[in-house]
């Protein structure tokens, strides 16, 4: 499977929902088992919820700061994230041309900790 950001550029932003009311600022690139690979590229501010599934963040284009709990990072392209199924986490700060990848895995609530 291939999916590119310019061709999923073209589907941002994408239907006005309730918690998108500028429409949603993302796209699904592909889904296989529980993974789902989607691009994000806000705008404005960041309304991200939670979400179920852990989830890993490739930062594509752009600069941005990322509050994952109560810690803050500064964001870059060639930066990756870490963030846990449930934790509450956004954007913020970010560059008009900010875009980063979405890549979701995993059952409900994350992978268990094995370490």
């Amino acid at each position: 499977m291939k999916i590119t950001a310019s061709k999923l550029l073209n589907h941002i932003p994408g239907p006005v929902t309730q918690g998108w009311p500028m429409g949603e600022r993302f796209a699904s690139g592909f889904k296989l088992g529980s993974m789902s690979v989607e691009l994000y590229a806000p705008q404005g501010q960041d309304p991200q919820k939670p979400h179920e599934q852990d989830e890993l963040y490739f930062i594509i284009e752009g600069f941005s700061r990322l509050l994952i709990g109560e810690k803050e990072f500064e964001c870059a392209p060639g930066d990756a994230f870490f963030v846990k199924a449930g934790a509450a986490h956004h954007f913020f700060e970010f560059s008009d041309d900010f875009k980063t990848w979405v890549v979701f895995w995993g059952p409900k609530g994350g992978e268990a900790d094995l370490s």
